[in-house]
């Protein structure tokens, strides 16, 4: 295919399965935990089966051409490759994992796919580099150069090639069904996973990663029976939160999704893939690993990385803390360590490089990166992290943001007790006269009661085992250890656009504007004016043009200013390895609360324009790391997607989000080398101008943004240091 083929009519452009709404997320298949759950209660009874692992003879290796163009999928076709055989072998070999010998057909009239795809297998060391593979009758030899592909003679004897299968699996919904044609069946230790493929990627869904410890009781690893088959291809339930289906949550909900481009024969360890372990958001209070939005298919298939996404219980059943009781909270951050213990020990299996782990969330899942690079049972369990918008700071001109604090600061089990203690027990009408009555009674509250409550918990403590010390320790001042791993940090542009109000009646003046949209007084509101440092455009419009100021302001506070000040102590104290920071100037659709809406639409963008002005919001920056987008606005936004999911990749393999042209040239990834040999590095952190990188099309160099205005809020570059 040409470069052509990256982009069909941006007006037009959807996902064959539409991305359903947050409420529609849930599947109404039935629940994985609860069957594994079955098993695990009577072991013995439910011995291993006497079955054959799908890679008992050989790796498998899904060969797919991903230009992350969901409406393009149609016009490409995959293959799976197999290792070396004897020809008379290879037919049966397809035949096992429910496919035949590719013919040269379907390679010919996709020959750009496959040699780009034969070209990389060459690259990476695992064919020749002038290689011969067994097709349907016959014989084709590939090289790193276009144009390469080519039938050649059949071997006068019957010696060993790699075997290329056709790929059936051609639905890139990531509801598509498991068929018996496609599933594969994988062994770690002494369990069987039975997975699937479609068409980007092999996917095991809804894995336990430890057997539910109970209400308010620490995940310990391991703690699942071994000896079961686990049937790994429909997503289990999430962990218990508001706003979702009836039936569709449960407490029981401690598993993991893996998405992988490579199967390594049974006990391999050669060519294993760098990891990616996705934690979600969600105020530590919603979210799942289920999403399709963070779904690792796709950046698997582009970047051949490892997707990992978990799961991990959220609100009071995952944080309350209680003074004087072994309830000292953190439940859901005991969940993230013990999920890391279980990829650890079983990544291999699914083709993941245990030694190569990088941690990687947003918003909250992204305060959970701060925590885990803090936590003393964390810190060797992975190799690098990236913070995407974690809150922090907050506490400035009377703003009400004290919650975004409490991601960057931890609470005492005294202090979160106080804000969520005797409140929950209020809620749920346990009101009893001793304490320990009250948690009796919270232990025979429904799930669901608890965490749709008035009050909830929601907050990190220093509990003194997974966290003890007040905040991540860049600064070196409390005692505390920080993982020494290669760390980006980076935000959107508009971040706090999503937590600011937009006035629902317009404004006569930019005081008024900033006293609705950040509720502050006018006192407050006019030092802002009188600072010179948030000036308004003047477009006309005051309220639009008001909370423009709101969102910046909200922006610095909550995100820019927290994250920019732990980059630079964290390079300056050399608690982290390397340090890199972004700012997405180019994003979509996001958490948008006051319906702020994309750009405006224009002839000849019928998604809107994204070169006019538009709020790039909280979690609008998701596409540019996972490449999952539903509409293009123009091919910018194509283009930005495959820069970026590419340069996180680059950073989960090697710790450095700096890209090989050699292996952009060999990928034929044109339009992301052109944008980073026009752009140049992205450069470490190193002092206190940064520098960082603006990701857009094409990505530009930029020192750190709103330093005298962070530091007029209270929060200059270096207030870890000097604080």
């Amino acid at each position: 295919m040409s470069l052509l083929s990256d982009f069909i009519s941006f007006g037009r452009l959807s996902f064959a399965t539409p991305t359903p709404a947050i409420s529609d997320m849930i599947p109404t298949i039935p629940v994985t935990v609860a069957a594994v759950a079955a098993l695990f209660s009577n072991v013995a009874a439910n011995p291993l089966p006497k079955r054959s692992v799908t890679n008992e003879g050989t790796s498998l290796t899904l060969l797919y051409q991903n230009n992350l163009n969901a409406t393009d999928d149609t016009n490409h076709v995959g293959a799976i490759l197999l290792d070396e055989m004897p020809y008379v072998q290879a037919a049966s070999a397809c035949a096992a994992i429910g496919e035949s010998l590719i013919s040269w057909s379907i390679l010919n009239s996709n020959r750009y796919d496959f040699e780009r795809q034969l070209a990389y297998q060459s690259f990476i060391g695992k064919s020749k580099p002038v290689q011969r593979y067994y097709i349907a009758n016959g014989v084709v030899s590939a090289t790193q150069d276009p144009g390469s592909l080519q039938m050649v003679a059949q071997p006068s004897r019957d010696i060993a090639l790699p075997v290329l299968c056709s790929q059936s699996s051609n639905s890139n919904s990531v509801y598509a069904a498991a068929t018996d044609s496609n599933k594969i069946t994988v062994a770690s230790g002494t369990n069987m996973f039975v997975g699937y493929r479609n068409q980007k990627s092999f996917r095991f869904l809804g894995i336990p990663y430890v057997t539910f410890p109970g209400r308010f009781k620490y995940s310990t690893y391991p703690s699942a029976p071994s000896g079961v088959t686990v049937d790994a291809t429909q997503y289990a339930k999430q962990c218990s939160q508001p706003y979702q289906a009836a039936g569709a949550t449960s407490e029981d909900c401690l598993i993991l999704n893996i998405q992988t481009p490579y199967i390594p024969k049974a006990g391999s360890t050669e060519r294993l893939r760098a990891v990616h372990f996705w934690i979600h958001g969600g105020g530590f209070t919603g979210g799942t690993g289920n999403d399709p939005g963070s779904d690792g298919g796709n950046l698997a298939s582009r970047e051949d990385v490892v997707t990992v996404n978990i799961n991990y219980r959220l609100s009071t059943l995952g944080f309350l803390a209680i003074p004087g009781t072994d309830i000292k909270g953190n439940y859901g951050i005991s969940d993230m360590v013990a999920a890391l213990k279980w990829t650890i020990d079983n990544i291999v299996a699914f083709g993941g490089d245990p030694t190569r782990i990088v941690i990687n969330g947003e918003s909250a899942g992204g305060g959970s990166t701060r925590v885990l690079l803090g936590s003393p049972p964390a810190i060797d369990l992975f190799q690098g992290a990236i913070s995407m918008s974690n809150l922090g700071f907050g506490y400035a001109l009377g703003i009400g943001y004290s919650y975004a604090n409490s991601y960057s600061d931890y609470l005492t089990i005294q202090g979160s007790y106080n804000i969520a203690g005797q409140q929950i027990f209020s809620a749920l009408g346990c009101t009893q006269s001793s304490l320990d009555e009250q948690i009796a009674c919270l232990e025979t509250k429904d799930p669901l009661a608890i965490v749709t409550a008035s009050t909830v918990a929601r907050y990190v403590v220093q509990d003194g085992f997974y966290v003890n010390t007040p905040l991540l320790d860049v600064a070196k001042k409390y005692g505390g250890s920080v993982a020494n791993v290669d760390v980006i940090f980076g935000i959107t542009r508009d971040d706090g656009a999503s937590f600011s109000t937009y006035p629902t009646t317009p404004v006569t003046s930019l005081l008024q504007g900033l006293q609705v949209g950040l509720s502050i007084n006018a006192a407050n509101a006019q030092s802002v004016i009188d600072s010179g440092l948030f000036p308004a455009p003047n477009t006309g419009d005051i309220t639009k043009d008001s909370f423009n100021v709101t969102s910046r302001i909200a922006t610095d506070l909550q995100f820019r200013c927290v994250g920019q000040a732990t980059v630079y102590a964290g390079d300056a104290t050399g608690v982290f390895k390397s340090a890199h920071y972004y700012q997405m100037d180019r994003t979509y659709s996001g958490y948008d609360p006051n319906g702020l809406g994309g750009p405006a639409v224009e002839p000849g963008y019928p998604n809107g324009n994204p070169n006019l002005p538009y709020y790039r919001v909280h979690g609008s920056d998701m596409p540019n790391v996972f490449g999952n987008l539903g509409t293009l606005r123009d091919a910018n936004d194509l283009y930005t997607i495959q820069l970026s999911s590419g340069y996180f990749a680059e950073f989960i393999k090697k710790g450095t989000p700096n890209i090989p042209t050699r292996y952009l040239t060999v990928r034929g990834y044109e339009k992301s080398l052109a944008s980073i040999e026009g752009s140049g590095r992205w450069s470490e952190v190193r002092g206190k101008s940064g520098p960082i990188l603006i990701i857009d099309y094409p990505a530009k160099a930029s020192s750190y943004v709103d330093l005298e205005q962070c530091a007029w809020l209270g929060y200059p570059v270096d207030y870890y240091l000097t604080h």
